[in-house]
């Protein structure tokens, strides 16, 4: 157990030296400070106002930035060490597979989780100073809905680096597979029911199993229940569960997917070469 949390604190203080950390970090607080800067607290659009707006933009901008971010930087965590001979020299240790692979993961998630956490909580603090509303259920629920959607493609990343040998070929599937998903929230999918006719319920199915999608849908349901700016689509979901159960599937299926397919990486990573 003292060699798993080793490797976390190595792979922890390594990415925080690294740019990309500081650029990661820069991006998300970034934000905060420009809707600040922008006064959208100050304003009302569709409802929404303070604290409840600015979450609202902030769930909008992460839904396409944080998985990029997670898995350009997460994908080359172990072919990375494989290509610069380090993984050969951190096994010449005393330091297990199971270890060193799951030492990796817990380090980076707490790497790429803070800062986006960290970002929400300098909101909270600002609004509470300024003597604004707290929405603190949509507080709590986001941060468990960031923290699911980090854990799947923290996973995915995992999973890839475990059989790719080349950092270049890694960084490659990890832009296709954001592009992929990216395209399968609205654009594609609108396209093949329009063209296809295919069946309603099962384009829905496909939308929902994607963790982008889910997270979306499952962001805008905390400041609108009744999920009416995505029109028919909600009677759909909403005669299918409750926006509580649905929430919470929203949480729980992201977090599944995540440890299967670090599950799955870790199964290879023991099978293939290492060197």
């Amino acid at each position: 157990m003292k060699n798993l949390y080793l490797i976390a604190y190595l792979d922890l203080k390594e990415s925080i030296r690294a740019k990309w950390f500081l650029v990661y970090s820069l991006v998300f607080g970034g934000l905060i400070a420009l809707f600040f800067i922008a006064g959208v607290t100050e304003s009302q659009v569709m409802g929404f106002s303070g604290l409840s707006r600015l979450l609202l933009m902030y769930i909008q901008i992460t839904i396409v930035i944080l998985p990029i971010f997670i898995l350009i930087t997460t994908v080359r965590s172990i072919s990375g060490d494989r290509d610069n001979h380090i993984l050969e020299y951190m096994l010449s240790f005393p330091i297990s597979l199971k270890q060193y692979y799951w030492g990796k993961i817990i380090g980076r998630f707490i790497t790429v989780y803070l800062p986006v956490l960290f970002a929400m909580v300098i909101a909270v603090v600002y609004g509470f100073i300024k003597g604004d509303a707290i929405p603190w259920s949509i507080f709590f629920l986001y941060t468990g809905l960031l923290f699911s959607l980090s854990s799947a493609f923290l996973g995915i990343a995992f999973f890839i680096s475990s059989f790719v040998k080349s950092s270049e070929v890694a960084l490659g599937i990890a832009f296709f597979i954001w592009i992929f998903l990216l395209a399968f929230i609205d654009i594609a999918l609108i396209s093949l029911m329009l063209q296809q006719r295919i069946n309603q319920e099962l384009i829905i199915f496909i939308a929902m199993i994607n963790p982008m999608e889910l997270f979306r849908v499952a962001a805008i349901s905390l400041f609108d229940p009744e999920l009416t700016v995505m029109g028919p689509v909600a009677f759909y979901i909403l005669d299918s569960m409750s926006q509580s159960v649905f929430v919470l599937l929203s949480i729980v299926y992201p977090l599944v997917l995540g440890l299967f397919f670090a599950l799955l990486g870790f199964s290879i990573f023991q099978k293939k070469d290492l060197v």
